[in-house]
């Protein structure tokens, strides 16, 4: 096929991709050392090339010839040739664990910069051209965090929004809403613009010891929205699991008695909205997108209704006919909120408080809280990516993977959200990636562009490739077959060729 004249830049992924060290295994595939890869198109042409992430995890496990840094799936133990006291204070420092920077979710842009991006406290600078591994940035540093998303959002002024939770600090566990700027004063050039990241909100945990996991958030033109959800972290089981000998993933559990709570954080005078909004116990990975509408605030989310997940992606689950015989016991289903932040205050208790047509509603309780009952919108989809120029703003495109319940996507899907279209391309035997989208440079229209994804075939004697869809038609306008094994990654993003820094710079 062919591609647009006009596709000119990188496509960069990241994931997992080293599981095997030595004669050591992880236990989890989201725990597999860090593999960048790209796609460089200029003159019609694409180059492809990967690089591990050279994290100091990478350069730990492999200097030893082991796994000697634990993930958020295998806990790994230190050097036993080391005497009994080296050993006793490894044990006492291991309360709130020293984390990896094997950063493998996703590419983060700050200012002219990009970085690799995992949901411990590290992040890696990294080169997008060459995939060269460069500084180590420490976000606890700068702000009180122990994890963050990798998940950011960037608002119109090139700002970095991000959030992050701070662990038994001064004895309070809150949720941390932060900002990073795009660039720093002149004057200040050699120091870093993470000197000047900003704390916009913290938002106190409900409990001080059951902080809520998060992979993601989002974002209306005025408001944050973030979602404490009954799937959380444990912080005593956490810092004894060392010792336990468990990991970390065990720390976590879903309590489906609970109730899910949304906060909504006000940019401009940075503090909360009030009202006590919920829902019913769901577990959440990703936002698709919100706005806002006649004094409410929309958002559309991926639930599901309990952890499975998580649990699929255990290496020894995924064994040759893990498509097959793995079975998610719960169907992803994209939902939407409509949540009223200007109601009438003396509306009657049990009435719906949504004045826009829609079928979500939010009933107003005894107590003057308010329950949120969400649309529909579909079912089987994952990792869904919008035209960014869209976020925060009233939409009609999700571009996602299709996951029935089988937890590896066979498709891409388009999904229009007015109309309830699906829009499909897949093939026998592939496994396509979270598709990005590209807008095209004259684009009119929502889904005037492009659509990206890398699809790896179930066939290891079948070649990988990089698919290129019309993101109107979904139609394929070319492939380019990588000859190499590639495996399956997480995120990702298209950086435009006047986003890259010249070599010479």
């Amino acid at each position: 096929g062919q591609l647009p004249t006009w596709l000119k830049g990188i496509l960069l992924r990241n994931g997992p991709g080293m599981h095997t060290i030595g004669d050591t295994k992880y236990n989890h595939w989201f725990d597999g050392l860090a593999l960048l890869h790209s796609f460089t198109f200029k003159n019609g042409e694409v180059y492809y090339r990967s690089k591990y992430l050279r994290s100091d995890t990478y350069n730990c496990n492999v200097e030893a010839n082991r796994i000697v840094v634990s993930e958020f799936g295998t806990m790994a133990y230190p050097d036993p040739c080391k005497n009994i006291f080296a050993k006793a204070f490894s044990y006492l420092s291991h309360t709130i664990p020293e984390f990896t920077d094997n950063c493998l979710i996703n590419i983060m842009k700050t200012g002219d910069d990009f970085y690799a991006t995992s949901e411990t406290n590290f992040i890696r600078k990294i080169n997008p051209q060459t995939l060269e591994t460069l500084e180590k940035v420490d976000y606890s540093k700068y702000v009180a965090v122990n994890v963050a998303t990798s998940h950011p959002h960037y608002d119109s002024a090139g700002n970095i929004l991000n959030m992050g939770t701070s662990i038994v600090d001064k004895g309070k566990t809150k949720y941390i809403l932060f900002k990073i700027p795009p660039s720093v004063p002149e004057k200040e050039k050699k120091k870093s613009r993470f000197k000047h990241l900003e704390v916009v909100c913290s938002i106190p945990s409900r409990s001080l010891l059951h902080p809520s996991y998060y992979h993601s958030f989002g974002m209306t033109e005025n408001y944050i929205v973030f979602i404490e959800q009954p799937f959380k972290l444990d912080i005593v089981k956490m810092a004894t699991a060392y010792i336990r000998g468990v990991n970390w993933a065990s720390c976590l559990a879903y309590h489906k008695e609970d109730k899910t709570w949304f906060h909504f954080v006000d940019k401009k005078t940075k503090k909360e909205v009030s009202t006590k909004f919920y829902t019913d116990a769901m577990v959440l990975f990703h936002h698709i997108n919100a706005y806002e509408e006649d004094g409410h605030i929309i958002f559309d989310i991926i639930a599901h209704t309990d952890n499975s997940l998580y649990d699929m992606f255990y290496l020894k689950n995924l064994s040759k006919d893990f498509g097959e015989k793995s079975k998610l016991t719960s169907i992803p289903t994209s939902k939407r909120f409509v949540v009223p932040l200007q109601y009438d205050k003396d509306a009657e208790v049990g009435s719906n408080l949504v004045t826009l047509p829609s079928a979500a509603t939010a009933v107003k309780e005894k107590d003057g809280s308010i329950y949120c009952h969400p649309e529909i919108l579909c079912e089987g989809i994952e990792l869904p990516r919008i035209n960014y120029d869209y976020n925060g703003k009233k939409y009609s495109y999700v571009f996602a993977t299709e996951v029935q319940w089988s937890p590896v996507p066979t498709k891409i899907v388009k999904f229009n959200i007015q109309t309830k279209e699906m829009l499909y391309w897949g093939e026998d035997d592939s496994w396509p990636s979270e598709p990005v989208f590209v807008p095209s440079p004259d684009a009119r229209e929502e889904d005037d562009g492009i659509v990206l994804t890398c699809v790896v075939k179930s066939d290891p004697k079948e070649a990988p490739f990089l698919l290129v869809l019309d993101a109107k038609t979904f139609k394929e306008l070319g492939r380019a077959i990588v000859d190499v094994e590639m495996p399956v990654d997480l995120h990702g993003m298209f950086i435009p060729e006047k986003d890259l820094k010249t070599e010479t710079e």
